[in-house]
């Protein structure tokens, strides 16, 4: 079966990033989950507004809340808008909440969300992991990773130009 051509997998146009989750964390599960929202939040996040920069989620009573995602009021909202950070709660099944909730509990770990989209253009899913925080000297490592593998395409480009 082929793959249709708007895969929610990849960063669509209009999905919201966390960049600073995979350089602050070590990313190990990912799980796909639905989110509350207002009709006003929909709408602003429609426009491409949203941060999930210091974005979070905590379990409270067998339940995960998103902690943390700002979402702008929407320009056209009135009286009725909404306010840009409250607690928004996750649409997960009750056995991948609490695989998550022992892990939380267990290993240390932190569930941090890392991209928010919309799905077949109608519902807002929000991509969370679970993750474990990096230590500074890990983060040192991913950089000189990072420049060394730099270096050696620019390397090869300027063999390739030669």
């Amino acid at each position: 079966m082929a793959k249709s051509a708007k895969d929610p997998k990849k960063s669509a146009p209009d999905a919201l990033i966390n960049k600073k989750a995979k350089f602050n964390f070590e990313l190990s599960e990912f799980f796909e989950a639905g989110i509350v929202l207002t009709g006003s939040e929909v709408k602003s996040l429609r426009d491409k507004k949203g941060n999930l920069t210091d974005c979070f989620a905590k379990v409270r009573n067998g339940e995960i809340f998103l902690e943390n995602f700002q979402i702008p009021p929407y320009v056209n909202g009135g009286y009725a808008n909404h306010p840009e950070i409250r607690p928004r709660k996750l649409l997960l099944n009750r056995k991948e909440i609490q695989r998550i909730d022992r892990a939380i509990r267990e290993k240390g770990l932190v569930l941090i969300a890392t991209k928010s989209y919309f799905k077949n253009q109608k519902l807002v899913k929000v991509e969370v992991a679970l993750g474990k925080p990096k230590k500074l000297f890990d983060k040192r490592d991913d950089i000189q990773k990072r420049e060394s593998k730099i270096e050696v395409e620019r390397a090869l480009k300027e063999r390739q130009r030669k």
